[in-house]
C-alpha cells in the first residue's frame, strides 16, 4: 500500500498537501539504476559547468514558488530563505567555475626516466568520479544543504549523478527544487535522471545500501547519521559516508575579553544563539564564561538580550517536544540556574533561554550533568561559569569533536597572548572563530565545515570548492600510449587546467 507524504505546516500542525508517497524498495531500486546509467552524460566538464549554471538560473526563476512552500513547511521566514536561495544558487554557480577551471582534477605528469633508481615509469594521475552519489537532504536548510545544496552541487561537479533523500519537514520544497534542476539537466542535454528525489525512511535506507550507490552525503541527528554510516560500512563493497552529525560549538571568553567588552558579547552571543531559532548546526551551545563581576556584567546583558526574543516556531513537533524536554530536564539540574528560562512559548512556539552552571560540575565528569555537554537543537545554551584557567581546561577535555571553536579574546590577547588558547581550540574542532560567532558558513575556497568526530564522519568539508574531493577518487596511468588518455593527461595541455608536470607546477 502506498504510504503517502504530506506537506506539514510547523505553525499549524496541518497538513496542506500530498506531495508525493514514500518509494519501495523497488522504485528506489529503479531510480538508481537511471541515475547509474545517465552517469556517462556527466563526463564532460564544459557540459557539467552549464548544467551548474543553468540550474542557479532556473532555482531563481521558480524563487518565489519555492521560498512560499519552504516558509509554510519550516517557518523559517521569508527573509532568512531568500538568503538562503541566493546562497545555494551562488554555490552552484561557484562549482562551475571550479569546473571550468579544472584544479580540482589534480593532474600530475611524470615523464619516464630510466635513469633513476630504480627506473621510473610514464605516470599521469587525475580524479574521476566516483559514481552515483546518495544524498540526505537536511531539516533547517531546505535549500542549501538539501535537495539544490552543497552535496548535490559538488557531486554534480564532480560528475556523479544524484539521488537524494529528501526530508519529510519540508517534501513540496523539495519536489520544486527537484523540478528546477532536473529541467536544467534536460535544457543543457542531459538525462533528467542526473538528479532525482525520492521519499521515505525506508527509502534512506534502501538508497545507502544500493550496490550502485558510490558515496553518501549526509547532513542531520547523530543518531540517524550513525546509523546510516554504519550501513554504508556494514555493505559486502563499503562506500564513503559523509556525515556532518552534531556539534556544540564551544566558545571559550576570557577574562580580560569579558572585562573589556562584557556586554558587548553577551549581546552577540544572544543573536548567535537564537538565530534561526537555534536551529543552526554552528549554534554556540557551550559558553565558558569567567566568574567573578565581568562575567556577571556578560550574563546580565545575555538575559537582557535573549528575554527580548520572541517565541519561535521549531521546524516540526517532535522538535519542539524534544526541546521542551531537553531544557525541562537541563534546568532541574542540582547547581544549575536559568537566568532566562527557556521551554514551552505555548501556541506550537518554544521560548528561547540559556542555563548556567559552575564550570567545575562540567569538569569532575560523569552523572546527570554530562547532559549539559551535549547539543540541543533550538534556543537554548549552557553557561559555564569558570574559576580559574584548570577548569577551563578540565571542561575543554571532555568535549567531543566540533564543527567550530570560538575565541573570544582582548585587544592585548589578540595580538600575540591568546595563541595558547587557540592551540587549544584546533584539535576540537574544524574551524576556529576567534572575537565572532560561528553561525553563518561562508561559500568560499577556505571554508571548511566539518571537524572530528562526531561532527563528522570524515575529515572533509561539505562546504567551500573542496567539498568536491569528497565524491572523486585517483588513478594513475602507467605507459599508456598518450593518443588513449584523456586529453588533460597528454604533454600538451589542450585543455587547460592547472597541473604539475614533471615536478613543478606549470605557468
Amino acid at each position: 500500500m502506498a504510504v503517502p507524504v504530506w506537506s506539514v505546516d510547523p505553525r499549524t500542525g496541518k497538513q496542506r498537501e500530498q506531495v508525493a508517497v514514500e518509494a519501495t524498495a523497488e522504485e528506489v531500486d529503479a531510480v538508481v539504476r537511471a541515475a547509474a546509467a545517465a552517469a556517462p552524460a556527466l563526463a564532460d566538464r564544459v557540459v557539467r559547468a552549464r548544467l551548474l549554471r543553468t540550474a542557479a538560473d532556473f532555482l531563481e526563476e521558480a524563487g518565489p514558488r519555492i521560498l512560499e512552500a519552504a516558509d509554510a513547511e519550516t517557518a523559517l521566514g521569508p527573509a532568512r530563505l531568500t538568503g538562503e536561495l541566493g546562497r545555494t544558487a551562488y554555490q552552484l554557480r561557484a562549482f562551475a567555475d571550479i569546473v571550468d577551471e579544472g584544479a580540482y582534477l589534480d593532474v600530475i605528469i611524470d615523464h619516464a626516466d630510466p635513469a633513476l633508481t630504480p627506473p621510473r615509469p610514464d605516470l599521469r594521475r587525475w580524479k574521476i568520479p566516483l559514481g552515483v552519489v546518495a544524498v540526505y537532504a537536511a531539516s533547517n536548510f531546505p535549500l542549501a544543504f538539501s535537495v539544490p545544496g552543497g552535496d548535490t552541487a559538488s557531486a554534480l561537479a564532480a560528475g556523479c549523478p544524484v539521488v537524494v533523500k529528501a526530508h519529510p519537514d519540508h517534501p513540496a520544497t523539495s519536489e520544486l527544487c527537484a523540478d528546477a534542476l532536473r529541467r536544467a539537466a534536460v535544457a543543457v542535454g542531459l538525462p533528467a535522471a542526473v538528479v532525482s528525489v525520492v521519499h521515505g525512511f525506508q527509502a534512506g535506507i534502501d538508497l545507502v545500501t544500493h550496490p550502485l550507490v558510490s558515496a553518501a552525503g549526509f547532513t542531520g541527528s547523530v543518531r540517524g547519521g550513525r546509523a546510516l554510516f554504519d550501513a554504508a560500512a556494514a555493505r559486502p563493497v563499503p562506500i564513503p559516508f559523509h556525515g556532518e552529525l552534531g556539534s556544540l560549538n564551544p566558545v571559550v571568553v576570557t577574562e580580560a575579553a569579558a572585562e573589556e567588552r562584557a556586554e558587548q558579547i553577551g549581546t552577540g552571543l544572544a543573536g548567535a544563539m537564537t538565530l534561526g531559532v537555534g536551529q543552526f548546526c554552528v549554534k554556540p551551545g557551550l559558553v565558558l564564561a569567567p566568574q567573578g563581576e565581568a562575567g556577571d556584567r556578560l550574563l546580565k546583558s545575555l538575559a537582557a538580550a535573549v528575554g527580548d526574543v520572541a517565541p519561535g516556531t521549531l521546524l516540526d513537533a517532535r522538535m519542539r517536544d524534544n526541546f521542551i524536554a531537553g531544557v525541562g530536564e537541563l534546568t532541574a539540574l542540582p547547581d544549575v540556574e536559568a537566568p532566562v528560562e527557556p521551554g514551552d512559548g505555548g501556541e506550537r512556539l518554544v521560548r528561547a533561554g540559556f542555563v548556567s552552571v559552575p564550570a567545575a560540575r562540567l569538569a569532575e565528569g560523569g552523572g546527570a550533568h554530562d547532559a549539559l555537554l551535549e547539543e540541543h537543537f533550538g534556543p537554548v545554551t549552557v553557561i559555564a561559569r569558570y574559576a580559574n584557567a584548570e577548569e577551563v581546561e578540565g571542561v575543554l577535555g571532555r568535549l567531543p569533536g566540533n564543527l567550530t571553536a570560538t575565541a573570544h579574546l582582548s585587544e592585548a590577547e589578540a595580538s600575540g597572548d591568546g595563541a595558547e588558547l587557540l592551540r587549544r581550540l584546533t584539535p576540537l574542532a574544524g574551524r576556529i572563530v576567534v572575537n565572532g560567532w560561528p553561525t553563518g558558513v561562508a561559500v568560499a575556497p577556505a571554508m571548511h565545515h566539518g571537524g572530528p568526530y562526531p561532527a563528522t564522519t570524515s575529515t572533509s568539508t561539505s562546504v567551500g570548492g573542496t567539498a568536491i574531493e569528497r565524491w572523486l577518487r585517483p588513478v594513475v596511468y602507467q605507459d599508456a600510449p598518450e593518443g588513449l588518455l584523456p586529453v588533460e593527461l597528454r604533454d600538451a595541455n589542450g585543455s587547460g587546467v592547472p597541473r604539475r608536470f614533471n615536478g613543478r607546477r606549470e605557468p
